[in-house]
């Protein structure tokens, strides 16, 4: 069954989409570990000789200013200031700001702090990104800012990436603010206000998926109905946005679970607002705030219609609730 709102490809920054090729990924679809570097990847060090110097504060573009000698060829990891919050654990999902500069050419790269920019969410240590990004925030804490050096065996691999002028041998430098982390078993917490009786009811458990049932013999509704379990305090989402979600799902006739992330790794990231869900997330969820819990009844028509997917049979009304951890 395709999952109605599982691990779903997130297009990457243009920075961070080189494959093997050389060229940038394309249909969405992440690079590869072994295709962004397929030589291994070294451990990296914490300085070496010489280093380029960062200005500028964190949450804001950084300047770098590369040094007159040639890079020494080392994967460098460097806190330039640490932050107060959570430390970073593998499986974490990271939301950073970069700024970058290559090195052998001295050409500023492209930045999430550049207008029409964002920044990147991605699973630290998952092997998704380039190394520079994936192991490089590993038990540093949110807040932090990091200078990393590195050289194509901890960015682009053999190939470079042909889109940005980055070359095969090019060594580039990355600034990292690490704004936010967010381990795979989260949770939306807080005060519940309970729905209505001819809605279905929502049992919380925890770290543990929901309890969803559904009200006994009452006629499925026809239209789509959201409920706010939980109000968030968060930024209002947006079309377009990706979103990092738990969510668990069951089928209104029976009552039956049919999806969960919390069956599948936990929290999961996905696109709102441009086709990839079915129509009822992409309604329902755009205008709701983070850090809300979300109870949705989605008709057949906002759902998949008469075609049956799995566990879920042909014209099936579909009840969820979605909890909305993150958004960038």
């Amino acid at each position: 069954m395709r999952r109605i709102a599982g691990l779903l490809v997130v297009p990457l920054a243009v920075l961070l989409a080189a494959c093997s090729s050389g060229s940038g990924s394309s249909g969405g679809s992440s690079p590869s570990a072994t295709a962004l570097s397929p030589v291994a990847v070294p451990s990296p060090v914490t300085s070496a000789d010489p280093m380029p110097t960062v200005e500028g504060s964190f949450g804001s573009k950084a300047t770098i200013t590369l040094p007159a000698g040639q890079p020494s060829g080392q994967f460098v990891v460097n806190t330039v200031s640490e932050g107060s919050g959570a430390t970073v654990a593998k499986g974490d999902w990271v939301t950073v700001n970069y700024t970058a500069k290559d090195w052998t050419t001295g050409k500023d790269l492209p930045s999430s702090y550049d207008p029409g920019s964002k920044p990147q969410l991605y699973q630290a240590g998952s092997g998704g990104l380039v190394p520079a990004f994936d192991q490089s925030v590993l038990d540093k804490k949110v807040g932090s800012r990091l200078l990393v050096v590195a050289p194509p065996a901890a960015g682009f691999g053999s190939a470079g990436n042909a889109a940005l002028g980055v070359g095969k041998d090019d060594t580039v430098v990355f600034v990292l603010d690490i704004m936010q982390s967010v381990p795979q078993d989260s949770t939306i917490t807080g005060a519940i206000t309970e729905p209505p009786a001819n809605m279905p009811q929502v049992k919380d458990n925890g770290k543990a998926a929901p309890t969803i049932t559904v009200p006994a013999g009452q006629p499925a509704p026809t239209e789509l109905q959201t409920f706010v379990l939980v109000k968030g305090d968060g930024k209002e989402v947006t079309s377009g946005q990706t979103l990092l979600v738990q969510y668990t799902g069951v089928v209104w006739a029976d009552g039956k679970q049919f999806d969960s992330s919390w069956s599948h790794g936990g929290a999961q990231a996905l696109q709102v607002g441009t086709g990839s869900l079915i129509k009822g997330w992409d309604q329902a969820l755009v205008g709701q705030t983070v850090g809300s819990r979300l109870l949705l009844v989605v008709p057949p028509s906002l759902g998949y219609g008469d075609k049956a997917s799995g566990a879920i049979p042909a014209n099936s009304t579909l009840v969820f609730v979605i909890d909305i951890l993150a958004a960038v």
